[in-house]
């Protein structure tokens, strides 16, 4: 397979990538604001004035008793769960999406109160007053959709430029340096969103951090982006670099005339 092949597949294969990384990405930005209104219906829900027999608006604070609680260490696809055993009537199954700071904590016995909003427990605070959303919880969403379509956003269109890019010059190995630098520094700034969205959740920090702190950084990628991208564009192909160079650029010198010195000598006569 030649070196034109191998960049073309190449491309279809980060095409792909940027295409579901950018479909995910619009998801993730179509899903924020209807996050975004949920959370803010909880935050303004008001007190139930008794517990509600059905699935309703308001907040409603029931105590529970944990009969077991499951971590799931070791299984990716499994969340933490819990369930709990209301004073009457049957036990309520609970998950996480972590496991801090109330989930690993949970044992059977323990007391804890749920809170409920229309018909689910979206959040449970132990005896010590430690508090921690449910998997059914409006917090903590809008966060996540917006680092998602930040990341997956960022990824997608970097993936799309560096993937099309090799399909139209796959025989320049400079232009496939350059997509290659496009794609790698997409990835770079998806790292640097979701690492984001790690530090704002683990320091409970307000929605508008990760913009602000992603910003920067996606602005110091794109910087050397450019700067690596035009330095591949300027460099010099590979097989354009004669055979007859040595590695310092100059040209050797001729070889000796058949016969050495005297067959020179005898050439001048």
């Amino acid at each position: 397979m030649g070196a034109g092949e191998h960049n073309g597949l190449r491309g279809v294969l980060w095409l792909l990538i940027g295409l579901v990384a950018l479909g995910v990405g619009v998801a993730s930005a179509v899903g924020l604001r209807g996050a975004l209104e949920r959370e803010r219906a909880y935050r303004a829900a008001p007190v139930c004035a008794s517990a509600p027999v059905r699935p309703s608006a308001c907040v409603w604070q029931q105590r529970f008793t944990v009969r077991t609680a499951d971590l799931h260490r070791g299984k990716r696809s499994a969340s933490p769960e819990a369930l709990l055993s209301p004073p009457s009537g049957g036990p309520w199954r609970v998950t996480f999406r972590r496991t801090d700071p109330v989930a690993s904590e949970l044992g059977p016995g323990d007391k804890v109160v749920g809170l409920v909003w229309h018909g689910r427990v979206v959040e449970v605070r132990d005896a010590a007053g430690r508090r921690q959303q449910t998997s059914d919880g409006p917090l903590g969403w809008p966060e996540d959709r917006l680092g998602g379509t930040l990341a997956c956003g960022s990824l997608g269109l970097t993936a799309l430029v560096g993937g099309v890019w090799p399909l139209f010059a796959s025989d320049d190995r400079r232009h496939a340096r350059a997509a290659a630098v496009v794609r790698w520094h997409g990835v770079g700034m998806a790292v640097a969103a979701v690492l984001t969205l790690w530090a704002q959740a683990a320091n409970d920090w307000p929605m508008w951090a990760i913009p602000a702190i992603w910003g920067p950084l996606a602005l110091v990628v794109l910087a050397a982006m450019v700067a690596f991208t035009v330095a591949a564009l300027r460099g010099d192909p590979d097989d354009g670099i004669p055979a007859a160079r040595s590695s310092s650029g100059a040209v050797p010198p001729p070889p000796p005339p058949p016969g050495g010195a005297a067959g020179a000598g005898a050439g001048r006569c």
